[in-house]
C-alpha cells in the first residue's frame, strides 16, 4: 500500500506551486493554480476521499479539455485576450501531466490492445477504450483514440 505522500504527488506539487506563485506574487499563475486545486477540492468533497494521483490527472485532462474548446472558440471570435489566457493556463496544466505519446506510439498501443482483447468489431469498442483509457491515462486525448480505435475496428 502506498502513502498518501507518494500517492497525492501531483496535488502536492500543485500546493506547492501555489504558494510560490504567491510569493513571487505572480497573480495570473496563483490564480490559474487556484482553479485547478478548487476543483480537486470540489471532487474530494462530492467523493468524500482525498484525490489521488489517478483523480487529479483526470481532473487535469478535463481542465485541459476545456480550455482547447475555450481557446478555439476565443480564436474564432478574434478575442485574443481570452484566448492567451487559455493558452497560459493549458501550458500550466499540461505541466502536471505525464508526457504525451506520440500518435505511433498511441497507434502501437492501440493494436497491442486490440489483439490482446480479439477485438474485432466495433461492438467491441467499449471493451477496447475501457482497456485504453487506464494505459493511456494522462498521455492521450481520448477522443482521437476513439476514432482511432473506431478506425481500426470498422475495416
Amino acid at each position: 500500500m502506498t502513502s498518501g505522500t507518494e500517492a497525492n504527488m501531483i496535488k502536492e506539487q500543485l500546493l506547492a506551486d501555489v504558494k510560490t506563485a504567491m510569493k513571487a506574487r505572480d497573480k495570473r499563475k496563483v490564480g490559474a493554480l487556484r482553479l485547478i486545486t478548487a476543483e480537486i477540492k470540489r471532487r474530494e468533497v462530492d467523493d468524500r476521499k482525498d484525490a489521488d494521483d489517478v483523480v487529479v490527472m483526470s481532473i487535469l485532462e478535463k481542465m485541459l479539455k476545456q480550455r482547447r474548446d475555450s481557446f478555439e472558440q476565443y480564436q474564432k471570435a478574434e478575442r485574443n485576450e481570452l484566448a492567451d489566457q487559455e493558452s497560459f493556463e493549458m501550458s500550466l496544466i499540461s505541466e502536471y501531466l505525464p508526457e504525451p505519446l506520440s500518435p505511433e506510439e498511441i497507434g502501437v498501443v492501440v493494436n497491442d490492445v486490440i489483439t490482446e482483447l480479439g477485438a474485432d468489431h466495433v461492438s467491441k469498442m467499449g471493451l477496447v477504450m475501457g482497456a485504453l483509457k487506464v494505459r493511456l491515462a494522462g498521455r492521450a486525448d481520448m477522443s482521437m483514440v476513439g476514432d482511432l480505435v473506431k478506425g481500426r475496428l470498422s475495416s
